[in-house]
């Protein structure tokens, strides 16, 4: 197993070195929830004592390092010969373990750099973005907070919201989205959800109003599915339908309806599968007459197959986590990446 993991590492070494990369009419955008990626660092502020080395999980340097290696390796592997434009990430505890990600594992061949922020959520952990420099111009970046009704703020993690130019042709609009969970119950937390799709919903009107048919990627861990309120209601994601091709330019349009009904989804619990991590578009990017667009086949689940391993308790198959309750697995994370690819007529 050493000797495969150091084989693909001086592959992709080579690959990034020997073969420059190129501007392409393609854009691949991948979302991973990566599962508790911790730094070996108490942070005071947070509650992020079981990842320390004498904490319950004993997180040591080489599982920090094997866990880096091991994301890089999905990155890397997820849309072919060109690694993504765009990496979207969530459950990162700061900006040093995205630095350490695209600085001491493979994807150094690729000229990645990071928008980041600290979040308020209790456990301190964020989403942020990677994107290849080459491929992508920044224009505009900001991270909207789940403002309460009584002008607090929810300790959660913020909305990320980026605005670049892709290919040097045109602008897109991706938010990024890791919504409050389950933990404290599904009834107790669904308005904490609800409040996030209000607040996304909010933010996806005002750039239909400023922006002429704006190109805009919904991605995250919506902690909820498709059919769900907070996707379906609250921020009024369809369902995008085959046989109506005339899709609602200021509409938003959820790809990830399909993946319920299939095995995988994107994480399991016991013996259900569920998809929480979504891949959602304005209508005009399903309109392929536009200079940027996609097609809902072009959204899917990665299911590599070092993703995922036999499932001994419930049957089946089940994801590949790197830890296994308390018990060190060595494995990548409880959810498998999603992935769209955009197109740009020539």
């Amino acid at each position: 197993m050493k000797n495969k993991v150091f084989l693909f590492c001086l592959f992709i070494l080579f690959a990034g070195k020997t073969f420059p990369q190129q501007h392409s009419n393609e854009t691949t955008i991948l979302f991973y929830n990566v599962e508790n990626l911790f730094d070996l660092k108490d942070n005071p502020e947070t509650n992020d004592d079981e990842f320390t080395p004498n904490g319950d999980r004993r997180w040591t340097f080489n599982r920090f390092n094997k866990k880096l290696q091991n994301i890089s390796k999905v990155i890397l592997s997820s849309s072919g010969w060109n690694p993504p434009k765009l990496v979207a990430l969530c459950e990162i505890e700061n900006r040093f373990v995205l630095e350490k990600l695209i600085s001491e594992t493979p994807l150094k061949s690729f000229p990645y750099k990071i928008i980041h922020k600290e979040s308020l959520d209790f456990r301190g952990i964020d989403v942020g973005l990677l994107y290849n420099e080459n491929e992508f111009y920044p224009l505009e970046y900001k991270y909207i907070p789940l403002q309460l009704d009584n002008d607090s703020v929810l300790n959660s993690r913020e909305i990320l919201y980026v605005s670049g130019i892709v290919n040097k042709t045109d602008t897109l609009h991706i938010f990024v989205n890791h919504w409050p969970s389950r933990y404290s119950g599904l009834l107790e937390s669904q308005l904490h959800r609800n409040l996030a799709a209000h607040i996304l919903r909010s933010e996806f009107e005002i750039l239909q109003k400023k922006h002429k048919k704006p190109n805009i990627v919904i991605v995250g861990d919506f902690n909820d599915q498709p059919s769900d309120e907070s996707v379906s209601i609250h921020l009024g994601a369809e369902e995008y339908s085959e046989k109506n091709l005339d899709y609602n330019e200021t509409q938003i349009y959820n790809l990830s309806y399909s993946w319920m009904n299939q095995e995988p989804g994107t994480l399991k619990y016991q013996s259900q599968w569920s998809v929480f991590d979504q891949i959602m578009v304005s209508g005009n990017l399903l309109k392929s007459e536009n200079n940027m667009f996609t097609r809902p086949e072009w959204a899917k689940i990665v299911q590599l197959p070092f993703l995922l391993e036999k499932d001994e308790r419930y049957g089946g198959i089940k994801t590949n986590r790197t830890y296994i309750g308390f018990r060190y697995n060595g494995g990548f994370s409880d959810h498998l990446p999603v992935l769209l690819k955009l197109q740009n007529n020539p």
